[in-house]
């Protein structure tokens, strides 16, 4: 990869980032497509100092991980309905005349991974249920909802915290605690958002639920192992981060990622650093 005066640079941002795999995906659709570019890796002390320095184009633009993607949104002058609703933003685009512009990928990605590994799953179908109470599950709950999702279940160990959650996408969502099983007894989907779902959190929902883990290190999750111990259908985390690495992608270098095995790429990385 040869750097130049003209070579445009995007990154990722968060804290820590060091074991994210989006520089890996990025460069090698990067190498792939051609593209007098680069995709790094930066872990800020405080996003608005980076973000403000930033302004005017020095960088095309930047993903953002955790602890930063609220943060994100508020630096930004202007931002996607996606963003708005998920009260986050995963990308942000630096204009030329000095705005900053943000949007939410995530829930696309979670959305494209049920595609990928659970062919003809429709979400307007039934309800969904989403475990944890955070920003992941906002996120989630966001996506379900602008997809069509007759009713989207959130449950947090805090039942206060998944019912004020919930307020905010009514009348489609409710909040419940982890301990109520009954709400998963006739969900489509289960999703988790939590760092550690509770091992008894599918055993009240139907045989023909789908079971997805944002995580994806481990690409197996406990969580993920014991859907698959059920026999139930599997969704995993980094096909939810591929999904939301290809608009970002788009916007960050103005063409659609090239149609490579992306996915053998990021496990090779994986597999590496596991």
């Amino acid at each position: 990869m040869k750097i130049s005066g003209t070579t445009r640079v995007a990154a990722v941002v968060g804290a820590p980032v060091a074991h994210s795999l989006s520089p890996t995906i990025h460069n090698a659709w990067i190498s792939a497509a051609g593209l007098d570019a680069v995709y790094v890796a930066l872990e800020p002390r405080v996003l608005a100092g980076l973000v403000n320095g930033l302004r005017g184009g020095v960088l095309r633009g930047l993903n953002v991980t955790a602890p930063f993607k609220e943060a994100a949104l508020t630096l930004a002058d202007v931002a996607s309905a996606r963003a708005r609703a998920a009260c986050a933003a995963n990308l942000l685009i630096f204009e030329e005349d000095g705005q900053v512009s943000a949007d939410n990928t995530d829930g696309r990605g979670l959305l494209a991974a049920f595609a990928e590994q659970t062919p003809g799953f429709d979400p307007t179908a039934g309800p969904v249920a989403i475990l944890g109470g955070g920003g992941a599950a906002r996120g989630a709950a966001a996506a379900f909802v602008e997809a069509g999702a007759p009713a989207v279940l959130i449950l947090a160990r805090s039942a206060d915290k998944a019912r004020r959650l919930a307020a905010d996408f009514a009348p489609l969502a409710s909040g419940h605690g982890l301990d109520d099983a009954g709400a998963l007894s006739d969900v489509m989907a289960v999703i988790n958002a939590t760092p550690a779902a509770p091992h008894a959190a599918l055993e009240a929902a139907p045989p023909s639920v789908v079971a997805m883990d944002m995580v994806y290190r481990p690409l197996l999750t406990p969580f993920l192992a014991g859907a698959r111990a059920r026999g139930l259908q599997t969704v995993d985390g980094l096909a939810m981060l591929i999904g939301q690495a290809r608009p970002s992608f788009e916007a960050l270098f103005g063409v659609a990622p090239p149609a490579i095995d992306i996915r053998a790429v990021a496990l090779e990385m994986l597999k590496g650093t596991a």
